[in-house]
């Protein structure tokens, strides 16, 4: 997977794609393999036709002149990513209103007469850490976002994971009902899971209040790392990654890593013997290096390595 670029190299000149796919809205790139953007535009999420004539219209009309020939897009899900399957390349359960079921690779293949590179978002933003951000020079690290959702990518020896399908970390239950106590959550299918109670809406719809807005004397957030934190020792128990990388919008609350790190450890408990989690987890814990960027980069590191 690793990209090796020299002066003989025929995709150095070369410019890409690349869209990150969100719930709120699609942020639609021009990149190179240098992890520059060279342009970039937000387009606000509504109906797929919408949304996708939209993009066509950048593309193909705006962004005619850099003549692209491949388009990665890193999109929210669930996806089917199954090549064998007929539903390959459509956005499924997903519980965005409007989007379930939506053939998203071939729409946007007609609309662009472009090659589409498909993953999910959080892969993607994964993928664009790993060459450019704090996953540079890690070969096995979980990428989490945590924002309208949350998600992560999973790199293990190099390679992202996909499996069954892909990874559902946002999805995981959590255990402890005293925190946030009487909340149902807000995931239609999981209610308390990670998402259902840690996630921006999560956060908005029990504190009656953007997180941004809270102040750091604010009970919320203890019950935020400590619910993160569980998430993270499910992760570290089962992935065993050697560093964890934490993006989205609710984790630019810079005073929430420490609250978590420590959290984390204090669940692990011990078990964990490494100098990582026992003497370095401020290097172990790490905020996404490419910040706002990490998923429109991954995005265009999808097309490059196609």
């Amino acid at each position: 997977m690793v990209i090796n670029l020299n002066k003989k190299d025929k995709r150095k000149n070369k410019l890409y794609g690349g869209i990150e796919g969100g719930g709120t809205k699609f942020v639609c790139g021009i990149g190179n393999e240098n992890g520059d953007i060279i342009e970039s535009v937000s387009i606000k999420t509504t109906t797929p036709e919408e949304t996708v004539m939209q993009i066509q219209e950048l593309y193909k009309i705006g962004w005619k002149k850099y003549d692209l020939k491949k388009i990665g897009i890193g999109c929210f899900g669930p996806l089917d990513l199954d090549k064998g399957s007929k539903t390959f390349g459509y956005i499924t359960s997903t519980p965005k209103s409007g989007w379930q079921f939506f053939n998203l690779r071939e729409s946007l293949n007609k609309a662009l007469e472009k090659k589409i590179v498909l993953d999910t978002d959080v892969n993607a933003a994964a993928l664009g850490e790993y060459f450019w951000g704090n996953g540079k020079g890690y070969n096995d690290f979980v990428y989490i976002t945590i924002g309208t959702g949350i998600g992560a990518g999973i790199m293990s020896n190099g390679k992202l994971i996909h499996g069954l399908m892909h990874p559902e970390v946002g999805h995981i239950l959590i255990p402890d009902e005293k925190i946030l106590e009487g909340f149902d959550g807000v995931c239609p299918y999981h209610k308390r899971c990670l998402e259902g109670l840690a996630s921006g809406p999560a956060i908005k719809t029990f504190w009656k209040e953007n997180i941004e807005n809270l102040p750091l004397t604010h009970p919320a957030w203890e019950a935020e790392s400590s619910i993160l934190a569980y998430g993270l020792v499910n992760i570290i128990l089962t992935v065993s990654p050697k560093r964890i990388i934490l993006g989205g919008g609710v984790m630019e609350q810079k005073n929430l890593f420490n609250k978590i790190r420590n959290k984390t450890a204090s669940l692990l408990n011990g078990y964990i013997q490494k100098d990582e989690v026992s003497k370095s987890i401020n290097d172990f814990i790490v905020p996404a290096g490419l910040g706002k960027n990490a998923g429109l980069l991954g995005a265009i590191a999808l097309a490059i390595i196609d």
